[in-house]
């Protein structure tokens, strides 16, 4: 018996939108990267990318459980020599909200060329706000 690998044209993506407001940060994340990856579809293979769109607006009313405000840092370096730049999670939710969900998704996604094309497939947003209503997506309830 050989196992069915589905052809690239026959894959239908989806798009899915997501409600942040009042998620907790790492369960809303970890359901994101299972769609991205397309884990949740029958036709999962590791090395192909079959995963869906997802859109997330509110996410800068997403929830950190415990002192993760203050005690999460995100780490950058200039490149520099003492070029190393560290921000609170407090801080990044205020000046940038969408990368702190970003940064959370990414690492939960595979490290190489595949990982980056599955990250392209998300879109993370402030506001309520967004410009693929022509997409008709799918309420998500995670």
């Amino acid at each position: 018996m050989k196992t069915y690998l589905t052809p690239v044209k026959e894959i239908e993506r989806k798009w899915y939108i997501v409600n942040a407001e009042g998620k907790v940060l790492g369960r809303l994340a970890s359901e994101i990267a299972t769609r991205l990856r397309g884990k949740h579809k029958p036709t999962y293979s590791t090395f192909m990318d079959n995963g869906d769109y997802v859109v997330v607006i509110n996410a800068e009313k997403i929830k950190l459980t415990g002192n993760k405000l203050k005690d999460k840092i995100y780490y950058r370096h200039s490149g520099y020599m003492g070029g190393l730049r560290e921000t609170s999670a407090g801080e990044m939710l205020e000046k940038k909200p969408t990368e702190v969900l970003m940064a959370a998704v990414k690492g939960m996604l595979p490290k190489n060329s595949l990982g980056r094309t599955q990250l392209k497939k998300f879109k993370v947003y402030a506001g309520d706000q967004h410009p693929h209503e022509a997409q008709q997506p799918a309420e998500l309830d995670l």
